[in-house]
């Protein structure tokens, strides 16, 4: 048996370093959401016009409008630039019956004083024209 004497709680101290370290990890995560949430976003819109067959009728300065007012209805943008600082963050491409979303981006988010986090995203999507 355990007697009274030998059973304590946490320490005062040990609750705050457990505060602490716990508040500095809400801190990065609420930081880092916004950044995902927008990444999710771009996906789910370059998902759904490569799965659609009328929109993949259309030629691609069409087919990049679209993507674009999407964006706008979504209240998302793209960095202008990919992490190379030339090209842009999406790329669309066709080569013969095939295109190409080349989605190629990096977004710098402050933290705390002069810490920055660097977060990069990037994926290709392939639609067939019909």
């Amino acid at each position: 048996m355990y007697s009274m004497d030998r059973q304590r709680g946490i320490s005062f101290l040990n609750l705050l370093i457990v505060l602490m370290v716990g508040g500095i990890f809400f801190a990065v995560g609420f930081k880092l959401f916004t950044p995902y949430a927008d990444h999710e976003t771009f996906k789910s819109i370059l998902t759904s016009i490569t799965e659609d067959r009328e929109e993949m009728k259309k030629d691609l300065s069409t087919i990049k409008r679209n993507i674009q007012r999407r964006f706008t209805i979504n209240q998302v943008r793209l960095p202008k630039y990919a992490p190379d600082g030339e090209t842009p963050s999406l790329l669309i491409n066709q080569k013969e019956s095939e295109v190409f979303f080349t989605l190629d981006y990096e977004i710098r988010v402050p933290m705390f004083y002069n810490v920055d986090a660097v977060v990069k995203f990037k994926e290709e999507y392939v639609a067939t024209k019909p």
